[in-house]
């Protein structure tokens, strides 16, 4: 009994300081990350008025954006001397006076270090800080214009690996009164299954937490094992949840930046393009133009509009519109957005064949939205098979924990997604077609996942794509 007390007591704690490790360094990490994205985010905003060196305005600017977990913010020019920061920092010389970036520093690197400043609100009180520091460079020039420097408060970081802590002394100390009671109870009973208790939480302590510990026993040690199997499925939800919320904020950073690009670009091109448009216009409308004159300027206007095409796409892309919700049947939209396409599955020969389960429920959705996001992908099924292929759509339903979702799953013949590009077919502007921006999948997801659904492409040993779309069933409280 002592020496499997002793064990249980043992292999809990080293659980519980693996787990502890490893969730404190992905808090540190993500806090990291997230001062990175701060820093690259004030870099963007402030960019143009530190390129003309008007301090007086980024100096405004960081001062709006000082708050309690945003410590201090210091732009440093080329020569590596300040430019711009906010008062409470100035008095910090040997903080604001240099930087510490490296000088031959690339686009990418970073410094990162920790500090303790006196608090100004309460003198005599220190006040730990993350300093975090990047190098500002343009988008496709090889020479860096100078750093950002900004100090981010330690105080919510620390919050959070108390709370973890507790957390994991709760969860450990849980599964440790269950572990000894069992032991107490069941004590000659209690040698194999440990061995594989121990086995299976060894492997969860190193961070598998999609290992489950397999004991079939309705004793205390099933109990246990159990609890360790809750453990590791709450941990696993956990660990998702920060991905998701990591991607949400760089999707997010990435949209907003996105948007402020597509406002400047339609500001900056719309007005003179108008102008050129108007006159090759006013020129064609000559009767002395010779053919060769007229065919130029038919270029030139075609060339007009796909610049337009393009800053409407990005527009429409980068714009929350709402939704027009109603009650659809999908097989509906679906053979809708077929007949939209049928003059160029005709020219090309393409069979499509669908398989559609018996009674599917009504779908609460924006037709025309959906119908977008179907027709994105059959153009692009159409484009990638060879005359003569063919299209396959299928639709059913499943049931999970979260409710009934519609499945449709569009698949064709074609030569399929690359491996290289499999991770990035998702990405705003990331194309391979030579005459596409690469906004239709990017869409197709904001769509989806306006209506609470989800879409991916589905990799099989089969040839050709396949995207497979889940929509609920029931619109969502």
């Amino acid at each position: 009994m002592m020496y499997v007390t002793a064990l249980l007591v043992g292999l809990v704690a080293i659980i519980l300081f693996v787990v502890e490790e490893r969730e404190v360094q992905a808090i540190f990490e993500e806090h990291k990350d997230r001062g990175i994205l701060t820093a690259e985010y004030l870099v963007q905003l402030n960019l143009e008025p530190f390129l003309w060196g008007d301090n007086q305005n980024v100096e405004e600017d960081i001062e709006r954006r000082i708050d309690q977990n945003l410590i201090y913010v210091i732009f440093y020019d080329r020569s590596q001397k300040p430019f711009a920061a906010n008062d409470f920092i100035k008095e910090y010389h040997s903080i604001y006076a240099d930087s510490n970036l490296n000088p031959e520093a690339e686009k990418g690197d970073y410094f990162l270090d920790t500090r303790a400043i006196s608090a100004e609100e309460k003198p005599g009180r220190l006040l730990r800080v993350m300093e975090i520091e990047v190098p500002i460079y343009l988008e496709g020039s090889p020479m860096k214009f100078g750093s950002v420097k900004i100090g981010l408060s330690l105080e919510e970081m620390r919050a959070e690996e108390f709370k973890t802590r507790m957390m994991l002394i709760l969860i450990g100390c849980g599964g440790l009164i269950i572990g000894v009671g069992g032991a107490a109870l069941m004590a000659r009973r209690i040698t194999k299954p440990l061995n594989i208790l121990v086995d299976g939480t060894f492997k969860i302590s190193r961070g598998d937490f999609s290992q489950k510990i397999l004991i079939d026993s309705q004793d205390e040690i099933g109990d246990l094992a159990q609890s360790f199997n809750d453990m590791s499925y709450q941990l696993q939800l956990t660990k998702e949840r920060m991905e998701a919320a990591n991607r949400r904020l760089l999707q997010a950073e990435k949209l907003a930046s996105i948007g402020r690009i597509s406002a400047s670009i339609a500001h900056e091109i719309r007005n003179p393009l108008t102008s050129v448009k108007l006159n090759i216009q006013k020129v064609m409308e000559s009767e002395n133009l010779e053919k060769a004159e007229r065919e130029h300027l038919e270029i030139s206007q075609e060339g007009i509009g796909h610049i337009e095409n393009f800053i409407k796409q990005m527009l429409n892309f980068t714009r929350i519109s709402e939704l027009q919700l109603n009650h659809f049947g999908i097989e509906q939209i679906i053979d809708e957005s077929i007949k939209m396409v049928r003059n160029t599955l005709k020219l090309k020969e393409v069979q499509v064949a669908k398989d559609v389960q018996e009674k599917l429920p009504q779908v609460f959705v924006d037709g025309d939205k959906i119908r977008q996001v179907i027709l994105n992908i059959l153009h692009n099924a159409c484009e990638a098979v060879d005359k003569g292929g063919e299209i396959t759509i299928r639709l059913d339903m499943l049931k999970g924990r979260r409710g009934r979702k519609v499945r449709i799953r569009i698949s064709d013949n074609g030569p399929g997604i690359p491996k290289k590009d499999r991770e990035n077919i998702f990405e705003p502007f990331y194309t391979t077609k030579s005459t596409g921006i690469g906004l239709g999948l990017a869409n197709a997801r904001k769509i989806i996942e306006q209506h609470k659904g989800s879409i991916r492409a589905v990799f099989t040993k089969e040839q050709g794509a396949c995207f497979e779309i889940l929509i609920p069933c029931e619109e969502e409280k």
